[in-house]
């Protein structure tokens, strides 16, 4: 059992992924994004971002045993940011916690440290965004500070 913090949580340390994370790190991206990666497997978009991080900071969660509890995904977005008034925005791409460890601060430690890279690059606003019909996610960024800013439905029309 994990030894708990100052106010009860569990000892969680976050780093930056590295190839010995490439697993766990394809293994919860698959679980938050099961229909596959941005370009194409999540094993793929792991050793991409490993290889060339670029712009990005992907950030992995352990607890105190070194279990993996959650990772999250951030990137400088140098082009227009919903609901945003500067240029780069961290956007938070994606933020996912292993079930079993919801609501013990890992979400938490992974966006005060998504936040503590934002402002390294020099940024003042963290962006993020969910699904219309994802409450939970609403309800975390909710209680992560986060401010709803506007809510969108997307259109597409086929062309012949």
């Amino acid at each position: 059992m994990d030894r708990p913090d100052h106010l009860g949580q569990p000892m969680m340390r976050v780093a930056a992924m590295t190839l010995a994370d490439a697993e766990a790190w394809a293994a919860m991206r698959e679980a938050l994004w099961p229909n596959g990666g941005d370009h194409g497997t999540h094993e793929e978009d792991v050793a991409r971002l490993l290889a060339e991080p670029g712009d990005t900071v992907n950030l992995i969660a352990r607890n105190e045993s070194g279990k993996p509890a959650g990772f999250a995904e951030a990137s400088l977005r140098h082009d227009y940011v919903n609901g945003c008034d500067t240029s780069p925005v961290a956007f938070l791409e994606g933020i996912y916690v292993v079930p079993a460890m919801r609501g013990q601060g890992v979400a938490r430690a992974l966006v005060a440290a998504v936040q503590a890279w934002a402002q390294a690059q020099g940024c003042s606003e963290l962006a993020s965004d969910a699904a219309l019909d994802n409450l939970g996610s609403q309800q975390m960024h909710k209680a992560l500070g986060f401010a709803e800013t506007q809510r969108v439905v997307y259109f597409r029309k086929m062309l012949d």
